[in-house]
């Protein structure tokens, strides 16, 4: 049965091309996840906050190793694209901002993101952010872009709000985390936004 609508965007649109090092404002970069990341993520989820907020706790530097290895594969799969914020100059990473339940016919990805402790309250998550959607409408040609967060987890809501995402709704009790169900505000742009 053929398709009545064209699809936004086509298979290999994501992986025809090699991942992609985007400027962001203030001197960070996002750059395609390296092997040699794997101690500073893994530092960075030994941290409590990430404990709350996130469902996912990593045990060893390897284990982080793997997901490293899994976000690159992600990519050439086009199912998700995850990039290391990182200081420009430095090189320290400060952070991750991805595009998450990619969907190409429908130009839809959910965004998530996460700083390091040290990152936190300078703007980094908003400025990554703002990167990663300027290049999946522009440059890309992603049509919706969604972003979910804890009700509760209002630093995360201020980037989305900063960053151009309108709040469009409460997910009731839609997320398990290791304190219970969470409440998610679901937020949204649209290209042309």
């Amino acid at each position: 049965m053929p398709f009545l609508i064209s699809p936004v965007l086509i298979a290999g649109a994501l992986a025809d091309r090699p991942q992609p090092t985007l400027p962001a404002d203030g001197g960070l970069v996002l750059r395609p996840w390296r092997a040699g990341d794997a101690p500073a993520v893994y530092e960075v989820f030994q941290d409590p906050l990430m404990h709350q907020w996130h469902a996912r706790a990593a045990d060893s530097v390897e284990e982080v190793g793997d997901w490293i290895r899994a976000w690159r594969q992600a990519w050439e799969e086009e199912r998700e694209a995850h990039w290391a914020v990182a200081d420009a100059e430095s090189g320290v990473l400060l952070g991750r901002v991805a595009l998450r339940e990619i969907r190409l016919d429908d130009g839809t990805a959910e965004v998530a993101y996460w700083t390091a402790p040290a990152a936190r309250g300078r703007g980094v998550a908003v400025r990554a952010t703002t990167a990663l959607t300027r290049w999946a409408f522009d440059e890309t040609g992603f049509h919706r872009l969604e972003l979910l967060h804890a009700v509760r987890n209002e630093a995360s809501c201020r980037v989305a709000t900063r960053t151009g995402f309108e709040l469009e709704g409460t997910k009731r009790s839609a997320i398990p985390q290791p304190d219970g169900w969470h409440d998610m505000h679901l937020h949204a742009r649209v290209h042309g936004d």
